[in-house]
């Protein structure tokens, strides 16, 4: 009996020795400043850093595999907290919103088909969705649904309009959509071509009164040449030397170039 109490008392010490040594052998240190970042972060994760959630981009940030501006949510205050933790210099990140690619609305682009069913666009896309335009707004709002600050809604011509003071910049919006319409571009930037068709013009024309024609009129009016034709057939900005001249917006013959003022304007009239 005691020779039995005493064997079992040794294997008990063996094995809490052994079970201190896997602990002290496989400890995994945790970075203090880990906690102290998801601490300054919004929580919200959106993934517009992306990274699955705020706890990754921390990680990630303590590791120095991303920036400490990483959080487009959380801006230059956050993204300064940030840089104090990891004792770094602040880096500036310029704000950036949602643009919706698209004004293919009923009054605008020609109707092929009708459609009941799933309220989704992905499922619509997959059939083709209901206009001759295969490049247009699906127009279901899973952008509208993937939206967690209220920044993006349907207008009543079945186009998402955003809210440009709520866009937060995350880009979810953009990642939902399926036809790819929807881009984070520079805050500071007012004016868009808004059209995302690569059809050729006669075929743009056809399907949508406010496509992008090719007509290149834009691209010979811009004083700084910052618009291009993309494959030759759809006209698109770069905004790194866009001053927001306008120029573009009288010249286009189809009313395919906007500025935000003139939307705003509109929205108030």
């Amino acid at each position: 009996m005691v020779s039995a109490i005493i064997s079992l008392g040794l294997s008990g010490l063996v094995i809490g020795i052994l079970l201190a040594y896997a602990a002290h052998k496989f400890k995994v240190e945790t970075d203090p400043r880990v906690a102290e970042i998801i601490s300054v972060l919004p929580g919200a994760n959106c993934g517009g850093c992306g990274f699955p959630g705020c706890a990754a981009l921390a990680q990630a940030i303590a590791e120095g595999k991303a920036a400490t501006n990483a959080c487009v949510v959380g801006g230059s205050k956050v993204a300064e907290m940030i840089a104090k933790i990891m004792g770094v210099e602040s880096e500036a990140a310029e704000p950036v919103v949602a643009v919706v690619y698209c004004q293919g609305n009923c009054d605008n682009a020609v109707i092929s088909a009708e459609y009941e069913g799933l309220e989704d666009c992905h499922a619509l896309h997959a059939l083709g969705g209901t206009k001759k335009c295969s490049y247009s707004c699906v127009g279901l709002g899973s952008c509208v649904k993937a939206c967690v600050f209220d920044a993006i809604h349907m207008g009543e011509d079945g186009i998402p309009v955003v809210d440009r003071e709520k866009c937060t910049g995350c880009g979810a919006c953009a990642k939902a959509c399926p036809r790819g319409i929807i881009e984070m571009v520079p805050a500071s930037k007012k004016v868009h071509i808004l059209c995302r068709s690569y059809d050729k013009g006669p075929v743009t024309r056809k399907n949508c009164k406010v496509g992008c024609i090719a007509c290149q009129a834009c691209v010979r009016a811009c004083p700084q040449k910052t618009i291009f034709m993309d494959r030759g057939t759809l006209a698109k900005i770069d905004y790194k030397g866009c001053d927001n001249c306008g120029i573009c917006v009288t010249k286009c013959p189809v009313k395919t170039i906007k500025s935000y003022e003139e939307k705003a304007e509109a929205a108030a009239s």
